[in-house]
């Protein structure tokens, strides 16, 4: 089939910019109706959401919610209503040594990167149990599989929502829920693009070597990974070939856990 998911309605968290906007127009390209949420101008999230409508014939909503407070989530989810397909992306990121990070950044990166992604599934999963069909896909990284230091926060976030994706496909088995972990390796995305301008200034190094050198130090084929193969998993595992996949923590890393 040429658009496997029509009539479905999917929820992606952090899907206003980078790899979450990937994954909501692959899945509207796909035929599924979308709710939209994340932070930006309002403008450009219209024209966002407008564009799906106009490019794929589909429904496209748009719901602000701040996903590090649990009630602003309960909102949420109750204002999206039933919906066949959640994929939890919004995450965050800070580097600092273990003993001086800050205990402020912690609780709102295990807020935003695991919490959420408990309250969304928790109330995702009765509608999808009811039906005998739901889909959920958590953005895990590479980092839910492997450590590296001055990331506390972020790699412990991403072991946890491995863990939570694991007990999710368990507890859902026998109710035609599947439930998996996409775990990427480093995507060119605006952050990484600031992180490597800002270590090739603090560096004196040049761009490229940034990129080969540092950023993508543990990829053994020293590219980046790129959104639409993210989304092109993220479809399998919401078509029917991947019915069968749960509990999965799949690798999309050039190579990096290999080693």
């Amino acid at each position: 089939m040429e658009r496997p998911l029509i009539g479905k309605t999917a929820l992606v968290t952090g899907s206003t910019s980078g790899l979450g906007r990937t994954l909501a127009e692959a899945l509207a390209a796909a035929g599924s109706h979308v709710i939209l949420t994340g932070f930006g101008e309002a403008s450009e999230i219209e024209a966002l959401r407008a564009g799906l409508e106009t490019a794929h014939g589909v429904r496209a909503r748009y719901i602000a919610a701040d996903l590090t407070a649990p009630a602003d989530i309960v909102r949420l989810m109750a204002e999206a209503g039933a919906i066949d397909i959640l994929v939890n992306n919004a995450g965050m990121q800070f580097v600092s040594p273990l003993e001086s990070f800050p205990g402020e950044k912690w609780d709102a990166i295990l807020a935003l990167n695991l919490s959420a992604a408990f309250h969304t599934t928790k109330a995702a999963l009765p509608a999808m149990r009811a039906r005998k069909w739901g889909r959920i896909v958590n953005i895990a990284s590479a980092h839910g599989l492997v450590a590296s230091p001055f990331k506390a926060a972020y790699v412990a976030s991403k072991h946890g929502l491995v863990g939570l994706t694991k007990t999710t496909a368990l507890e859902t088995a026998r109710d035609g829920v599947t439930c998996n972990a996409l775990c990427p390796g480093f995507i060119h995305t605006a952050i990484v693009e600031g992180q490597i301008e800002e270590q090739s200034r603090a560096t004196g190094i040049p761009r490229e070597r940034v990129v080969e050198e540092i950023i993508l130090a543990k990829h053994a084929t020293k590219e980046f990974v790129r959104a639409d193969q993210v989304a092109a998993f993220v479809l399998f595992l919401c078509s029917e070939a991947g019915a069968s996949t749960t509990g999965s923590a799949l690798p999309i890393d050039g190579g990096w856990t290999a080693a």
